[in-house]
């Protein structure tokens, strides 16, 4: 079995940093790369495509809303044209940076609130496919199952990989627990391995009330700025390892 192993990363600006990029990027197979908006800045998405690069690792785009302070996480009333354009400047940005680098952005992966909006409004999903599409029609789109993403992706005819959060708890209806709410992130050791586990040999997960659920995925997620991250995604990577699965950037197992 093939399975990629992502995280969004470059989230810090100037000299702040969320993360030790360097070491996570040793250690995942693709990294979605905040593109200046929620974070990031030119010259730390150039040093995050130049680390991916000697890694070996595949590079999407990460767009955010406009919304350092509340990182993008804070719902904004934009209107959808707004949006948009706000994610093709952001797509843009990286894909510029990536190929004077001569490296190509091969992934797209929504941040926080504007996939969220996307997520619950099938006009603007559709909008927002339709140009990623009209840009570069190869990119893979990352999509939670069964989501207005993932069905808008398939209409504009865009490839999709199916996330799993490996430090998100999910509610029985497959949706995540809100960040804030008890028990919505996942953090402890023994955990993760039993989450991520139980992914990798039946694909299902157990739900936050004990609901075992279908996880229709190949790619796991480890966010950069939970605490303790780098050692989650080593940790993510120990059971990928110990089950047998090979490791490979999200271009090559997007359908």
């Amino acid at each position: 079995m093939k399975i990629d192993l992502n995280s969004d990363m470059g989230e810090g600006f100037g000299p702040y940093r969320l993360c030790d990029d360097e070491a996570m990027m040793q250690v995942v197979s693709s990294a979605n790369i905040a593109c200046g908006f929620h974070g990031g800045d030119p010259e730390t998405m150039a040093r995050m495509v130049r680390l991916a690069k000697q890694n070996g690792v595949g590079i999407g785009a990460h767009p955010g809303l406009p919304d350092r302070t509340g990182f993008g996480r804070r719902e904004m009333p934009y209107q959808p044209d707004e949006l948009r354009q706000q994610m093709l400047y952001q797509l843009g940005a990286l894909t510029a940076i990536a190929k004077a680098e001569n490296m190509t952005v091969g992934h797209f992966s929504f941040h926080a609130a504007m996939g969220n909006m996307a997520n619950r409004d099938p006009a603007l999903a559709d909008l927002m496919m339709s140009a990623i599409s009209s840009v570069d029609p190869n990119l893979v789109v990352f999509v939670t199952p069964d989501s207005e993403i993932e069905r808008a992706a398939k209409r504009a005819k865009l490839k999709t990989l199916a996330l799993f959060l490996a430090d998100r708890a999910y509610d029985a209806g497959g949706k995540l627990v809100a960040r804030g709410l008890p028990g919505a992130l996942v953090k402890e050791e023994e955990a993760v391995r039993a989450r991520v586990r139980r992914f990798l040999t039946d694909a299902t997960v157990e739900a936050i009330d004990g609901t075992i659920i279908a996880m229709p995925a190949r790619s796991i997620l480890v966010h950069s700025d939970t605490p303790g991250s780098l050692e989650l995604a080593r940790i993510v990577l120990s059971e990928i390892e110990a089950s047998g699965a090979t490791l490979v950037p999200a271009a090559e197992l997007a359908s």
